[in-house]
């Protein structure tokens, strides 16, 4: 038979050719990266495979089988699956002998988990991050009936707080800033109510205002008369039993709130005033009468009936004395006389600006 004419062998399946073998090298070092279990089937796989399907010379196999090994080591090795994991107990061991009859070394997982504080009468936003800290997931409502919307954490205060420990979570009942927590969650809020205090003396009337629980810079002072300014605080204070209470503002028993504004309208007297009580309503009267522009009206009218010695007008126009005056206040009519509490003369007349005044005489 010609040799030329000899038909060719028939080609080798692709499983069997040498691509195919090189990358079931390459899945080996793929599969070993991601589990070194798998790793090592499919590189024993891969051994069978080099010795029995390829046509190559034994040290080629040889090498592939090497080969093989090193990949399997290596991607095992670079994803950390040849790591000691397990715990060193040689140390703990060791240690364990030698504490023996001494003390117990206590376990890490005996520990006691961190406790929630107690955040009552707390801002709420302190609140939630103290709670967050210990583990616990807090959670936030109005405290009152109205059900409000919380916005602006920082500005309510924790009435109420309701832990669970098995979850972890704790629930923040709060009011706003000003508001008294009620007597129950979703209860409604216990506003204080104005007490009666017309007539009282400024001291009398602050007292049960506080004991009212009604915060004391709510507070604004007004005179009832025409020609004297309105105390502060601090000067009605001063002369607490000489201030009385005329007008005030919520009435009895009116309930007030944060925002209540509490108006006490107040009269000032001695036993050496003319005036000694409180006006029918405010800014009618005088508490200095000569400070009346019809009070000469009113002085002529009886001066020729009804003498009465240095308190009537003079025969030159100028004003009696008028009793217990202040320095500096307007007066009227120019001349009239005073004195102060101290009992410095005072005299009616032109000040700096031009307006008539109480100053020494």
């Amino acid at each position: 038979m010609n040799p030329y004419n000899t038909p060719p062998s028939p080609s080798r399946p692709w499983w069997r050719t040498t691509p195919a073998l090189l990358g079931l090298l390459a899945l080996v070092a793929l599969l070993s990266a991601v589990s070194l279990g798998l790793g090592l089937l499919v590189m024993i796989a891969a051994m069978v495979a080099v010795w029995v399907l390829p046509a190559w010379r034994w040290y080629a196999r040889l090498g592939a089988t090497f080969g093989a090994f090193f990949l399997l080591l290596i991607s095992a090795g670079m994803s950390g699956q040849l790591d000691d994991s397990g715990p060193d107990t040689s140390e703990v061991s060791a240690q364990d002998t030698d504490d023996k009859g001494t003390k117990a070394t206590p376990s890490p997982t005996t520990a006691k988990a961190p406790e929630l504080t107690d955040y009552t009468g707390k801002a709420l936003d302190e609140a939630e991050k103290g709670a967050r800290t210990a583990g616990f997931t807090p959670g936030r409502h109005d405290a009152s009936a109205e059900d409000r919307s919380i916005v602006v954490r920082s500005a309510w205060t924790v009435c109420f707080q309701q832990a669970d420990t098995t979850a972890k979570s704790v629930a923040f009942a709060a009011v706003k800033d000003g508001e008294p927590c009620p007597t129950k969650d979703g209860g409604p809020l216990p506003w204080p109510t104005m007490p009666d205090v017309v007539g009282d003396t400024y001291l009398t009337a602050v007292e049960a205002l506080d004991r009212a629980g009604i915060d004391l810079d709510s507070v604004t002072l007004d005179d009832v008369y025409l020609d004297i300014d309105a105390p502060t605080a601090e000067e009605a204070a001063e002369e607490g039993d000489e201030w009385r209470v005329c007008f005030q503002r919520p009435d009895e028993n009116g309930e007030v709130t944060s925002t209540t504004t509490v108006h006490l309208d107040l009269g000032q007297w001695t036993e050496l005033d003319l005036v000694q009580e409180c006006p029918s309503k405010k800014d009618t009267t005088y508490k200095i009468p000569a400070n009346d522009p019809d009070y000469d009206d009113a002085s002529n009218s009886g001066s020729d009936s009804d003498t009465t010695g240095g308190d009537s007008s003079s025969s030159d126009g100028g004003g009696g004395n008028v009793g217990t005056v202040h320095p500096g206040s307007y007066c009227s009519p120019p001349g009239a006389t005073g004195v102060t509490k101290a009992g410095t003369p005072m005299v009616c007349g032109p000040g700096s600006d031009g307006r008539n005044r109480w100053r020494s005489s």
